[in-house]
């Protein structure tokens, strides 16, 4: 009974569609023949492919995620719609919105403008052989590497998008926190701004190099609130501003940043590197109080087992609701139902730090955290409890290990150290806290990924962890909340 009504109300949103927006006809009707293959006889066998239908296609699904942790299971509809206005340029667009079981709440609108110039192959004629020179010239011919025609696309992404979050932990600041000091808060925050990605490939020694330039400028503003009705104290009750910095007031921000990314493929797909430098301003113009600069280094590494394993990382040219494998494709990789084993180690350092003056702080709500997972979804130190460990700077160390299982099933281990400081100077490899977790994953076609973890080896216990992301699987991450 349930799928036939999601079906109605997809066929009835379709019609309403292709008698107000000619634009979207084909798009809708197409769908709509999609949903009705799929789903068109409810049995055991086809309920995987009626709910890849419902969740991935285009340009209405259904989009579900792990909203925030301690902030419950969204779901909600999203909508992806696409322009082609010239050869030069094609435009994206993505829009979802969702409500948690816990009523936190997140919704936003999502913009791509892709650069796709027309690019001039040169084909050059070799001069003729003297009759020498031919007399010469073995048969066999000469292995020649082969020419990269393809680059990267300039992207660049407009958004806006508000969050509300109904629980997020708060343990003072520091390595040295303690679970005595835990507490409560609800937040809210609207982010509007947008980005730019322009690759390096006019000099070839770069264009190996996959190098791309970085920019971004944000408003951000942010509303902290008590949350009362928990099994713990509202944050007011345990900190005031000296030991939460930004709990009495929250201005709004002007963020800007700039970096550097590159992603190197060495020894025939078998390295894989993802190598990120930023730097960020966050100027409050009504408090300079708060204002603070940031760095960030990300280093990860990932050794795939076998030449064909698959990439999972986020497409610069997709939105959070899409997940096509290429520019200009209509539909989201297959549910992989095959023996063949893909499998990948992968090593992580990541090094931020936050600066500002002897007279200022760092608001609390933009610190970032280990333990559990964090704001956005990341898992570090998952033996800890979310939220675990705030601080303005911050270490962490990871090693990971996945294999697969069958089809869309794998296996993952992980071992991770890190620490959290309030002063840039005590950023070291040392008394680092650690944490490892073993599980299980789902990455299913275009389906967002799903892991479930148990985690351990922290003096505080075990933590299990279920996560669904909040974007599609290839698709591309939203605005960070920190």
């Amino acid at each position: 009974m349930r799928w036939g009504v999601l079906i109605l109300l997809w066929f009835a949103a379709a019609s309403s569609a292709l008698a107000q927006e000619n634009a979207l006809q084909a798009d809708f009707r197409g769908e709509r023949s999609r949903l009705d293959e799929a789903c068109g006889t409810l049995s055991f066998k086809a309920a995987g492919g009626c709910a890849e239908e419902l969740f991935t296609d285009h340009p209405l699904h259904m989009t579900v995620g792990s909203i925030a942790p301690q902030d419950g299971f969204g779901f909600g509809p999203a909508f992806v719609a696409h322009l082609t206005p010239s050869e030069s340029w094609r435009l994206s667009w993505d829009s979802d919105a969702v409500v948690s079981t816990n009523a936190s709440w997140r919704a936003g609108g999502y913009m791509k403008i892709i650069h796709t110039p027309v690019q001039t192959i040169h084909v050059s004629i070799p001069a003729p052989l003297s009759p020498g020179e031919a007399s010469r010239q073995t048969r066999k011919p000469a292995k020649k590497a082969p020419v990269n025609l393809v680059h990267p696309y300039t992207v660049f992404n407009v958004y806006a998008q508000g969050i509300s979050l109904n629980k997020v932990n708060y343990f003072g600041e520091g390595n040295n926190s303690t679970l005595g000091g835990a507490s409560v808060f609800g937040m809210t925050q609207t982010i509007v701004g947008g980005n730019a990605i322009k690759p390096v490939y006019e000099w070839p020694a770069l264009s190996k190099l996959n190098l791309a330039l970085l920019g971004e400028m944000n408003g951000r503003f942010v509303n902290v609130k008590g949350e009362s009705g928990q099994s713990v104290p509202s944050i007011q009750t345990l900190y005031d501003e000296a030991t939460a910095p930004g709990l009495a007031s929250q201005p709004g921000f002007l963020q800007m940043g700039e970096g550097v990314r590159m992603k190197p493929v060495l020894f025939e797909d078998h390295l894989q590197l993802n190598y990120l430098a930023n730097f960020e301003e966050f100027f409050a113009p009504s408090n300079s109080h708060y204002s603070f600069l940031r760095w960030t280094i990300d280093l990860n590494h990932t050794l795939n087992f076998y030449s064909h394993s698959p990439s999972y990382e986020p497409k610069d040219t997709n939105g959070p609701d899409e997940c096509a494998t290429a520019l200009g494709a209509i539909t989201c990789p297959p549910i992989p139902y095959t023996r063949n084993l893909n499998g990948s180690v992968g090593v992580r350092l990541l090094i931020s730090e936050s600066i500002h003056s002897a007279r200022s702080a760092v608001p609390f709500y933009f610190q970032q955290t280990l333990g559990g997972s964090d704001v956005n979804g990341s898992s570090s130190l998952a033996s800890y409890q979310d939220y675990r460990f705030r601080a303005p700077n911050l270490l962490l160390l990871r090693g990971s290990f996945e294999h697969s299982i069958w089809g869309p099933l794998g296996f993952t281990l992980t071992a991770e150290e890190g620490r959290v400081t309030q002063n840039r100077g005590d950023v070291a490899f040392a008394h680092l806290k650690h944490s490892f977790a073993t599980g299980l994953t789902v990455r299913a076609g275009g389906v967002p990924m799903v892991y479930v973890m148990f985690a351990w080896g922290g003096p505080e216990g075990h933590h299990n962890i279920f996560n669904m992301n909040t974007a599609l699987l290839g698709g591309s991450a939203r605005p960070s909340l920190y």
